[in-house]
């Protein structure tokens, strides 16, 4: 881990999940996420020690395991309040939810690990209760309630909102919840005047239109894939294994529910944007492009 300032008040240490930190005076610090586990918090809280500072509070851009992971162990050792918005103060506070939605059931035993399974925090609601010097803005897409936070340093905290190019090329599908809103989330972040962008899994960057522009590519790919597979009715598992065979991918209990939860989301753009229909047939649901 490595802490780097980038404005005035503005710190960030780079990690595989960037950490921001804020400083509202001499002493005491914001966090924005925690890391994936308890060894991430406890190596963010080293830094924060080795500087002098305290933490007064985390802000979590959103609720999956590797951006809350290190809450518990912060909060237990400073008495830190964590912050969240909306939906995702209830996946914090109870992480068993994320395992669960992803699998659509009682998540098995394989499932709860730290990758998706973070330990709970208490948590308060973002709304109204940010310093002096910090906003939010909603980042909805990758999430349900995703947020980004920007400092009084015109840096701009992305999370999960973007993705690296070379992860793009890479897995080729990325984890979305909401395909109408993330595209919705492109459009937004077009139009930021930041001096800086720091997403949570990208470099920072003073410029992010070609990370944009790579995103929606990706989308519209995918979608052409899907409707052409389904001119032929398919099943969702027909689906899934041909999204996994194109792209040659790996499937895993991770990989499964986490690419195979985003392939039902694309489902369910396709059918709400009339490209896709299904049918139920022999007690199987079918998907065909109309």
């Amino acid at each position: 881990m490595e802490l780097i300032k980038v404005g005035k008040q503005t710190y960030y240490i780079k990690n595989p999940t960037n950490i921001g930190i804020y400083k509202i005076d001499e002493e005491n610090v914001y966090l924005i996420d925690s890391g994936n586990d308890k060894d991430a918090g406890k190596k963010i809280l080293n830094i924060i020690n080795e500087q002098g500072w305290k933490v007064k509070g985390i802000i979590s851009t959103h609720s999956h395991a590797d951006h809350i992971g290190g809450n518990k162990v912060i909060q237990d050792r400073t008495g830190c309040k964590i912050f969240c918005y909306k939906i995702e103060e209830s996946f914090t506070k109870n992480p068993i939810l994320e395992p669960a939605f992803l699998y659509g059931g009682y998540p098995f035993k394989d499932l709860k690990n730290k990758f998706l399974l973070a330990k709970e925090s208490e948590v308060v609601s973002i709304e109204n209760n940010l310093p002096e010097g910090l906003e939010y803005f909603e980042l909805k897409g990758h999430f349900f309630d995703m947020i980004g936070i920007k400092t009084s340093d015109n840096i701009y905290f992305l999370g999960d909102s973007i993705v690296s190019t070379d992860t793009i090329n890479k897995y080729n599908i990325f984890f979305l919840y909401d395909i109408k809103e993330f595209l919705n989330t492109l459009d937004y972040l077009e139009k930021l005047q930041g001096d800086l962008y720091i997403p949570s899994h990208v470099n920072a960057t003073k410029e992010i239109i070609p990370i944009i522009k790579a995103h929606r590519e990706k989308i519209e790919e995918i979608i052409n894939k899907i409707c052409k597979f389904c001119e032929q009715e398919k099943t969702f598992e027909e689906i899934l294994q041909y999204m996994f065979n194109e792209y040659e991918l790996m499937m895993n209990s991770n990989q499964y529910v986490l690419v195979g939860s985003t392939i039902r989301s694309y489902l369910s753009y396709l059918y709400d944007e009339q490209k896709l229909s299904y049918e139920f047939k022999e007690n199987k649901m079918y998907w065909k492009k109309i």
